[in-house]
């Protein structure tokens, strides 16, 4: 016979969106639904309610599914909450500008430049070319001794 699920999400009439816990122990379950943004129902034992049920009820309802089952625990949710069952509706995309210039930069990295005509040397970053040897030792001139400035 195979264990009953240890968490059950779903819709409530008065509540909202809610869940309950069977085979973990209670002060688990509570740690783990504070966390997912549920809290406990006054005088229902057991029951808790997700706070701000308008605030994208629905996605926050089904990702405490997801991270509950990702934990290792069996979950049963409406077909609504489950998702593994319902998709979830379409996130609506803000324009930030970022994909563009992902692209941009894409596009610039496949494409040729112009500032290099000659392929890269292969010798190591650090290595410096060496100065020829001077062919003459370098001429020192000498002042006399005493000498500095002329008095007038």
């Amino acid at each position: 016979m195979q264990p009953g699920p240890h968490f059950a999400f779903g819709d409530h009439a008065t509540h909202g969106f809610v869940a309950s816990f069977t085979s973990v122990p209670a002060h688990l379950a509570h740690w783990y639904l504070v966390r997912e943004q549920f809290e406990p129902v006054p005088d229902e034992p057991g029951l808790y309610r997700l706070s701000e049920p308008e605030r994208d009820g629905p996605r926050r309802a089904r990702q405490a599914v997801h991270d509950l089952r990702r934990q290792g625990y069996t979950v049963q949710a409406d077909i609504r909450l489950d998702p593994s069952l319902s998709a979830g509706p379409p996130r609506p995309v803000r324009p930030n500008g970022l994909q563009e210039r992902r692209s941009r930069l894409a596009q610039a990295a496949a494409g040729r430049t112009t500032q290099r005509s000659t392929p890269p040397t292969t010798s190591p970053p650090s290595a410096r070319p060496i100065p020829p040897k001077p062919t003459s030792a370098p001429t020192v001139h000498l002042t006399a001794p005493g000498g500095g400035r002329r008095s007038r």
